[in-house]
């Protein structure tokens, strides 16, 4: 009789402790969107490929470039942006992913600024970003990795100049934020999964009007997804990446809201050479600008030239444009504008003399902000 009573009592306690053993599922936004939760374990590569259960992803890829006396800055992103609520088809065009791509070129000794913009759906084998592995693409235009799994290839063609290059680690991916998130306003989700190679080494090809150069440099890239956006009370942001002669990265990142402040979330990474990152709260830098340039396209105001300070990594430096005129001019995103630039450093880190390059980028100065 005992044995009759326990055996039921046993298959309740069982299916009690698998129901507490099953992981709750991931919250989602109004949308159905995941939304960027701590904790997040990433596992590579299989994080390279696209997040389609999240609203927003980018692929961010910027770099310098040389080709003997020579020198360029570049820009390669391609941004996924998912669509709510789109109605059943058997229309083959019907998707509800849309891809962007944006390609800068900053030529230094022409003193010239070229970009370029494609925005495709995700149908007809036009365009794509792979769940599976890590190939986004807009038709001839790719980012993706070798079959090595460890190189990245770009190949990005515009009127006027085109790119075809490779890229290879020279640090492991380095996670920004604290248990797997950036964390960007306050709330539950207001946040990003992000991380970046802060280095790869860079080789390839480089068409400037009539002239293809061969080309070695290094380069930066950033993978972000989340389904956050700016908050009504959010005009913009500022992010700063650095390279220095002595192996060590930084990137910075502050969101700025309409009274004038800057969102207590913001924050930043600093790397060592042997790829060991360190998160960097709001109250740990400071970024002043030292000038303005005013847009002659957008008539945008933005700042331009910097002096950044992160006192616990013993670091001053300052920040001058490789060219003042570095703004994209985004119709396919609604006529968007945002600058996005090469940059030279000099300063010191522990008091000894240090120089570098970087990429910033700065929106909401002229109009309303990408996402």
């Amino acid at each position: 009789m005992m044995r009759r009573v326990l055996q039921p009592l046993v298959l309740v306690l069982a299916s009690l402790a698998l129901v507490a053993a099953t992981p709750a599922a991931p919250p989602t936004d109004e949308d159905g969107f995941r939304l960027a939760v701590p904790p997040y374990a990433y596992v590579f590569p299989v994080d390279h490929a696209a997040h389609p259960e999240f609203r927003i992803e980018w692929w961010y890829y910027t770099g310098h470039l040389r080709a003997g006396s020579r020198r360029f800055g570049y820009e390669q992103t391609f941004f996924r942006l998912g669509i709510p609520g789109v109605a059943r088809s058997t229309s083959a065009w019907r998707t509800n992913q849309i891809l962007f791509r944006h390609l800068a070129l900053t030529d230094e000794q022409g003193r010239r600024f070229l970009a370029d913009e494609k925005a495709e759906r995700q149908a007809l084998d036009l365009a794509a970003a792979d769940p599976e592995r890590y190939r986004v693409w807009i038709g001839d235009d790719l980012a993706g990795l070798e079959a090595d799994g460890r190189t990245h290839r770009l190949v990005g063609h515009a009127d006027g100049f085109a790119l075809d290059l490779r890229l290879v680690p020279e640090k492991p991916p380095v996670i920004h934020g604290q248990g797997g998130v950036s964390q960007k306003a306050a709330g539950l989700g207001n946040a990003s999964h992000y991380y970046s190679y802060t280095r790869l080494a860079t080789t390839g090809r480089l068409v400037v009007g009539r002239d293809t150069l061969s080309v070695e440099g290094r380069s930066w890239m950033d993978h972000e997804f989340s389904s956050d956006r700016l908050r009504g009370t959010h005009t913009g942001w500022d992010w700063f990446s650095v390279q220095l002669d002595d192996g060590t990265d930084l990137m910075l990142y502050r969101l700025r809201l309409k009274d004038g402040s800057i969102e207590p979330q913001s924050s930043g990474t600093f790397v060592d050479p042997d790829g060991r990152s360190r998160h960097i709260v709001r109250d740990g830098f400071a970024i002043d600008a030292t000038g303005t340039w005013v847009s002659p396209h957008t008539q945008g105001r933005y700042p331009s030239g910097w002096v950044v300070r992160v006192p616990g990594e013993g670091l001053e430096l300052r920040l001058a444009p490789t060219l003042a005129d570095q703004e994209l001019n985004v119709r396919s995103m609604g006529g968007i504008a945002y600058w996005e630039g090469a940059v030279r450093v000099t300063g010191t880190r522990a008091r000894r003399a240090v120089t570098g390059q970087g990429y910033v980028e700065l929106t909401g100065y002229a109009g309303r902000t990408p996402f």
